[in-house]
């Protein structure tokens, strides 16, 4: 199943970044080996199984004690993938680095996930998502107009900009390998994720398109027609209609014809309130069934558990159940090698004889 059916990936288990990228591989088909410590999962902040451990076969080793860290080496040998999430240095103490696994396997591709990178005055340091959005220049441009910079959750940094930009240098060095036949290092940081998605901001600032203030700009909520509004049971409706055919079209469905017109700048602290006192006289779902069908941009702000059975998303089947937990599905989808969300099954010695080692 998947279109990386038959890729072995070594995962060295770690919080967050790296499990995302690897969750994604497993959906994607490709056979993940989890490398758990022996006895538990250490010290530090532990979150429950879920989402992040589908598809996942977990193999309990002691990477101090010889025989295990032998036993490592050997899937080594015949994997495609490695990936650890370790501070830099970590698995070269362990003498499991890169250099030490070249002789073992050249063809391996070595994915190491951090937040600053694997060199730079801040290599060595701790930090977490919003560390790492605050150096890039990605958390200052969020939230509103005179207020205090607002926390994306940890979407950014974790997420995109890490275990998702780790899926895809994973990926270009597997593609690449089938030319020069040899593996390498894939260095993802989540400080350069995290930077290298602002590149569309960049662009609107060097183009003089972004004020530099945040909350005042057309996709910070600083454009009445880029924003959310509180309904009349105090749930929220998105509205985006940066078009004008689409702004034309929700001021229609409205009824506001004789409000400030898109961009008439100078009045938009009116043309919001106007979008304001109107959005309240209805509810959310109301909204929702007046807005459905039209192209005007408007939806309902749902919670991650009410998305789960809108209809859009029920046809689509765009969320799965595993070990009990309704989740997002794999994504994207393939026509003729669809992903899946495999449960994991087997013990160690099931998933060292599919590897081709005897024990």
């Amino acid at each position: 199943m998947g279109p990386l059916s038959g890729l072995k990936v070594i995962e060295l288990a770690s919080l967050a970044p790296a499990p995302f990228g690897c969750m994604i591989l497993a959906d994607l088909g490709a056979d993940v080996v989890r490398i758990t410590r022996r006895g538990g999962r250490g010290r530090g902040l532990e979150i429950p199984q879920g989402p992040l451990d589908r598809g996942r076969h977990d193999l309990p080793l002691d990477l101090k004690d010889p025989t295990d860290l032998q036993r490592l080496r050997e899937l080594v040998a015949v994997a495609d993938v490695l990936v650890e999430g370790f501070r830099p240095g970590v698995t070269e103490r362990l003498g499991l680095g890169p250099d030490d696994l070249r002789s073992v396997n050249e063809r391996l591709i070595y994915a190491r996930m951090t937040g600053w990178g694997q060199e730079g005055p801040l290599a060595p340091r701790a930090g977490h998502d919003i560390n790492y959005l605050a150096l890039a220049g990605a958390l200052e441009p969020i939230g509103l107009a005179g207020q205090r910079p607002t926390v994306p959750l940890n979407l950014v940094g974790d997420f995109g900009g890490g275990g998702l930009l780790m899926t895809m240098g994973i990926l270009a060095a597997v593609y690449e390998r089938h030319t020069s036949g040899k593996g390498q290092v894939v260095d993802a940081a989540m400080v350069d994720g995290a930077s290298l998605l602002m590149s569309f901001i960049h662009g609107l600032h060097a183009s003089g398109l972004w004020s530099g203030e945040r909350g005042t700009n057309l996709f910070d909520g600083g454009a009445p027609f880029y924003d959310t509004y509180e309904c009349s049971d105090g749930a929220y409706v998105a509205v985006g209609c940066v078009e004008p055919g689409f702004f034309a079209e929700m001021m229609r469905i409205l009824g506001l014809v004789d409000a400030p017109g898109q961009h008439d700048f100078d009045r938009w602290s009116e043309l919001r309130a106007t979008l304001a006192a109107e959005f309240r006289t209805r509810t959310r779902d109301e909204w929702a069934v007046l807005f459905d069908g039209s192209d005007a941009c408007v939806t309902a702000v749902l919670t991650p558990w009410e998305a789960s059975v809108h209809p859009h998303h029920v046809q689509r089947s765009a969320f799965v159940e595993v070990g009990g937990i309704s989740q997002p599905a794999p994504a994207p989808r393939f026509n003729r090698t669809p992903s899946g969300a495999p449960a994991p099954a087997g013990d160690a010695v099931d998933i060292l004889e599919r590897w081709g080692i005897t024990t």
